[in-house]
């Protein structure tokens, strides 16, 4: 799929720099993943707005899928339960869908270490705009 579409994936973008990877895409369900390194605060951990990004990340794809080409989401709120860390390896965000209205969309993100453990449980609401 082609994600530039959704201002996912272009060069230069947030998600770029944070080497943010899709592997599965649509309306109802993102996958992604993202490396540890390079995304860790000064004790080697995974930052928890790394955690964060990788969320709204994901579920704002998701959102702008469910919304159409013709429409794009923009995030409007967004929370983060920390509750394990990472120190190395990947983390995998799936974002599924909660709710998807008319000019609202919300995710429920879930991230998960290499090992299958919860890292951050995130939520994210969209508004879904004519482009």
């Amino acid at each position: 799929m082609d994600f530039s579409v959704y201002g996912a994936v272009h060069e230069g973008t947030l998600a770029d720099r944070m080497g943010i990877e899709f592997l599965e895409a649509g309306p109802e369900r993102v996958v992604g993943r993202m490396p540890v390194e390079g995304n860790t605060q000064p004790y080697g951990l995974l930052h928890g707005g790394a955690s964060a990004v990788l969320a709204e990340t994901l579920g704002s794809v998701a959102a702008a899928i469910h919304a159409g080409p013709e429409r794009i989401a923009v995030g409007i709120e967004i929370n983060a339960t920390h509750h394990r860390s990472a120190s190395a390896g990947h983390v995998t965000g799936v974002a599924t869908r909660l709710h998807g209205g008319r000019t609202l969309a919300t995710y429920g993100i879930e991230i998960t270490d290499e090992q299958g453990k919860l890292v951050c449980t995130s939520r994210l609401t969209c508004m879904l705009r004519d482009r």
